[in-house]
């Protein structure tokens, strides 16, 4: 019996060596082929440089649809189909202008988006936290211009967390301010990064109360002016945008598919969102995880893998200020009963690869991913852990499929994020190229080793 169990545990040990063997040299073949035959660095240049911004609704986000389609109906993809649904189409404008009365001194600034036009002149009352405002008395803030203040902790390694603790400022501020009377809000931009490009990004107006002018402070527009309101409290401010709202438009999802050959019900999907800011480029949010996606079912397929699952690169529309992408595509997967086993999403910049986000609680399901690291740390994939899978694959957590968010360097991407800093400029061709590698060896393992939808449970 000895015997037979050493003979046992030799064969599992040889079995288990043949794996990790060939698993570790198709790996390599991954990254080879990123590295010296990727497409996307091109494809993301002509995005950025050719069409640039693409929120949701403009000619730009029309334009990606058709250049992206064109581009991957010539790949040879197995079959690539728009997806059509309604989207926003707010207009950002040509005016913005923050400045002391009188025009002596000018900040920079942006409006936020979903933001109404108008004109506000008032003192300002600065405060750090949204919450700060219900408990002062009302008297204090109507007829101010609130200025949230807050920055990003810098003590967070990870910027995310950062950006997380005071993004609601930008989101919830401006009806918190108009409740009580304000009669617009500046907050500073969401960044470390201290200079003069304002981000914008989404804000929602409650429709219990007025809709109010709401604008972004450069991160050194906005320390000037703090310093100058402590100096001089009753300094007046005056702030002028023209931005407005049209009625919905329709746009598209852009898919490209590569056949399984085993499941035909099944799928497993990577994607980017392709709409993106008008006050940049959209480089690293989210061209690169676009191209990434679309570069990582490449290849496979060019490598000549034959997936069990059906996979699919998707580029999703309206992700930056609706998500109608996103549920179009999860309302179709559950109207055409298919079964999304996993879904990896790239939306946190073109930076190098440091690993991947699971979003799941069970044990065995991040043994799994776990268990993969040998295999994946030689590419800097280190980082596997549990957090979230991203904004447009969440709608299809519902269905059971496991959501995975891939995960590159976080320290430069608040640099850049909603900025009119986000170019292609910025990206670097070898860290995106590592990127799309990255993910396309993650597919291939799951595709391989049987990841199931409902691993997330």
């Amino acid at each position: 019996m000895k015997h037979l169990f050493l003979a046992l545990l030799l064969f599992t040990m040889q079995a288990k060596s043949q794996i990790n063997t060939e698993d570790s040299l198709f790996i390599r073949q991954i990254f080879d082929e990123a590295l010296t035959n990727s497409t996307c660095y091109d494809v993301l240049r002509h995005l950025c440089k050719e069409i640039g911004p693409r929120l949701s609704g403009s000619r730009g986000a029309a334009e990606a649809v058709d250049y992206l389609h064109s581009t991957f109906k010539k790949e040879g993809f197995d079959s690539v189909f728009l997806q059509e649904m309604l989207v926003p189409h707010w207009v950002r404008g040509s005016v913005c202008k923050v400045s002391s009365a009188g025009g002596q001194n000018t900040f920079s600034a942006c409006a936020l988006g979903n933001s109404m036009g108008g004109k506000a002149t008032a003192k300002v009352l600065m405060v750090e936290h949204v919450e700060d405002l219900d408990s002062l008395d009302p008297a204090q803030i109507k007829g101010k211009i609130v200025f949230f203040t807050r920055p990003m902790e810098p003590r967070h390694i990870n910027t995310f967390k950062a950006y997380g603790g005071c993004v609601d400022q930008r989101w919830a501020g401006p009806s918190k301010a108009a409740k009580y009377g304000a009669v617009a809000t500046m907050v500073r931009s969401m960044s470390h990064k201290e200079d003069e490009f304002p981000h914008t990004g989404s804000m929602s107006y409650d429709t219990l109360y007025p809709k109010i002018p709401a604008v972004a402070l450069a991160t050194a527009s906005a320390s000037r002016l703090k310093k100058m309101l402590e100096q001089n409290p009753n300094t007046i401010i005056e702030i002028e945008t023209d931005c407005y709202t049209l009625p919905d438009t329709i746009s598209h999802n852009v898919i490209a598919q590569y056949n399984g050959t085993e499941i035909p019900g099944a799928y497993m999907i990577v994607g980017g969102h392709l709409d993106a800011w008008d006050n940049g480029e959209g480089a690293h949010d989210d061209g690169a995880g676009c191209v990434q996606s679309y570069e990582a079912i490449r290849i496979l397929k060019n490598l000549g893998y034959k997936p069990r699952n059906n996979l699919r690169a998707v580029m999703f529309m309206n992700e930056e200020n609706g998500l109608r992408g996103a549920k179009k595509y999860a309302e179709l997967t559950a109207k055409n009963r298919e079964t999304h086993t996993a879904a990896i999403e790239s939306d946190r910049g073109g930076f190098s690869p440091r690993g991947f986000a699971i979003e799941t609680n069970n044990k065995e399901t991040l043994a799994l991913f776990e268990s993969w690291k040998p295999l994946l740390s030689p590419y800097g994939l280190t980082d596997i852990l549990e957090g979230s899978g991203g904004a447009d694959i969440g709608p299809l957590k519902s269905g059971g499929t496991l959501c995975i968010g891939y995960l590159p360097d976080s320290q430069r991407y608040f640099d850049h994020h909603h900025a009119g800093s986000d170019t292609f400029e910025e990206v670097n061709k070898r860290e995106l190229e590592l990127g799309a590698a990255s993910m396309a060896a993650l597919i291939y393992l799951m595709d391989k080793y049987g990841v199931v939808a409902g691993a997330s449970d």
